[in-house]
């Protein structure tokens, strides 16, 4: 034959075919993550692999590694367009900004406006918002905070938490405002640091900010070593996002704040 003769023409059989809920079954999560975050995405999926049917479909937004208030506030032009890009036409039941220190600096409303934008079906959140929630449902109103920031990131915070009507009698920090290094504190130093905050007292519960610090798997371990619930940024995001959604499956094998519904009960 030929070579510039056609081949015959092949049939390509047709099959039918039946669909399903797909692996958002019970519901559909979005997030929003930072480009430097190292850390969020593996915490989902621990609590995640523990829940039927929900899944969490993300997206990146660009960011500075190198943390301080004029980078945290440069992300708020982009936090609309990165939701509104996470799996076009497909409704979502719940979705987050990942950044704890940008929610404060930007604002809890001002970035539950910005998912709206895009995602006008789904309930917002972000870490800020998630970690009140947390503390209300625990009954918690003096919170230990431990954070990976620079002073001037953390005066911030711990004003944001005073203001959000929270006593922050203990503080503590790594004082590393670089992302990537912070990705790569110990879990041991996290927890250390942790029960040596728990250990001065006056608190009713302990606080680890920064979606890029890893800490969902020892949860349940510091609880028993302080005798405080404890909970994290991604933590406690990962929580809020789920009962916003409507899912209230008791995981105890991450601690106090997952056998609670999202007022408590």
């Amino acid at each position: 034959m030929n070579v510039h003769d056609k081949a015959p023409a092949r049939e390509i059989r047709q099959f039918p075919f039946e669909t399903d809920a797909g692996i958002a079954a019970r519901a559909r999560l979005g997030l929003v993550v930072l480009g430097s975050d190292h850390t969020i995405e593996h915490e989902f999926r621990l609590i995640l692999a523990e829940t039927p049917g929900v899944a969490v479909y993300h997206a990146r937004i660009a960011n500075d590694p190198e943390v301080t208030p004029e980078t945290l506030r440069a992300m708020e032009k982009g936090i609309a367009p990165t939701a509104d890009i996470l799996l076009p036409g497909m409704p979502f039941d719940a979705i987050g900004y990942g950044c704890t220190s940008a929610s404060m600096v930007i604002g809890r409303d001002r970035i539950g406006e910005l998912l709206r934008q895009a995602r006008p079906e789904a309930a917002p959140t972000n870490p800020v918002s998630a970690a009140f929630a947390a503390f209300a449902a625990l009954g918690a109103k003096c919170i230990a905070i431990l954070t990976p920031y620079s002073d001037v990131v953390n005066e911030g915070i711990r004003s944001y938490f005073e203001g959000g009507g929270f006593e922050v009698p203990v503080m503590g920090s790594f004082k590393e405002p670089n992302d990537n290094i912070v990705a790569c504190i110990s879990p041991k130093s996290i927890a250390d640091a942790a029960v040596s905050l728990a250990a001065e007292g006056g608190v009713d519960a302990v606080f680890v900010s920064c979606t890029s610090v890893r800490l969902v798997e020892a949860v349940a371990d510091l609880e028993k070593r302080t005798g405080l619930p404890v909970t994290s940024s991604n933590h406690a995001i990962a929580w809020h996002m789920l009962r916003l959604a409507g899912i209230d499956d008791r995981l105890p094998q991450f601690g106090r704040l997952f056998t609670l519904g999202l007022h408590g009960a």
